[in-house]
């Protein structure tokens, strides 16, 4: 018995689950759902949330395209105090607003202001998708129709970000109004020769596609960004054909002449400056 007491127990080495291999440290670590990477939440957001062993984009929120974009401290926002009403009484839509904008402290699905890039100044306009998949209601189309407005008073470029799953179901024909009202807001910028920059990102679908995302002087995409109006299995089953895998993406459109470029996001801010310096 003693002897069993003093035995030395053999040592096992434990190997962990593929469950326990796929589970990523909440806000310490995240892992690209591309190449599979893990990355250091801190190192990823120093790399502007681009994914170093393969490129792939992960999602800004508006406030972190800004600082990503504007000098120091120069952005001005406009019309804050917008909120979006329920005109259709829609069943649980008021709570899923509050409910987002709690989430993302934002009022709405869009960001607009006045700043300078490079020295420029612009106006500005960043969609984030985190607030109701960015879709356009009322609110959105109407800060963006008022931030064209004001970049055709003041002469100053307009910079436009899109990442929405498109018009707003909840509000229903209110929301596809925005449409048409915002193309109307942009036409009236084009004729007073004003630059519109339009920039799209992962996803641009549905009725922004369809409308002031695809009207830019200068439309550019980021790399792998989904764009396009109708869902892929959609249009397969309308035309009776097989799409090509890199359908709807920012590389196809650019091969067919929708889009002017496709630059990575380390790069955007030096294109940008480009741009203005051309235009100014």
């Amino acid at each position: 018995m003693l002897k069993d007491l003093f035995r030395k127990q053999r040592k096992y080495a434990t190997i962990p689950s593929e469950q326990a291999k796929k589970e990523v440290p909440e806000g310490i670590m995240e892992k690209c759902p591309k190449c599979g990477t893990i990355c250091i939440a801190k190192e990823l957001e120093k790399n502007l949330k681009v994914c170093k062993s393969c490129g792939y984009h992960f999602s800004l929120s508006a406030p972190e395209r800004i600082a990503s974009l504007v000098d120091d401290g120069r952005f001005f926002p406009f019309d804050e105090d917008l909120r979006s009403v329920d005109p259709l009484q829609f069943p649980g839509y008021a709570k899923k607003i509050e409910q987002d904008m709690k989430k993302t402290d934002l009022n709405e699905a869009i960001v607009t202001g006045e700043g300078t890039i490079g020295g420029f100044p612009v106006i500005l306009g960043v969609m984030d998708s985190r607030f109701r998949m960015g879709s356009m209601g009322s609110v959105v189309g109407e800060k963006i129709t008022r931030a064209a407005e004001r970049a055709a008073k003041k002469k100053y470029p307009f910079v436009l970000f899109s990442a929405s799953g498109g018009a707003r179901m909840q509000e229903g024909a209110l929301s596809l109004m925005q449409m048409a009202k915002t193309t109307a807001a942009l036409e009236r910028m084009n004729r007073d020769k004003v630059l519109f920059i339009s920039v799209l990102t992962n996803p641009t679908t549905g009725g922004v596609s369809a409308s002031f995302s695809s009207l830019g002087d200068i439309n550019i995409a980021e790399p792998g960004a989904l764009i396009g109006f109708a869902g892929r299995r959609v249009i397969e089953q309308t035309v009776r054909q097989k799409l090509p895998d890199d359908f709807q993406t920012a590389e196809f459109l650019l091969e067919r002449g929708q889009l002017d470029q496709v630059v990575p996001r380390l790069e955007l801010r030096d294109t940008l400056i480009k741009l203005l310096a051309f235009h100014a």
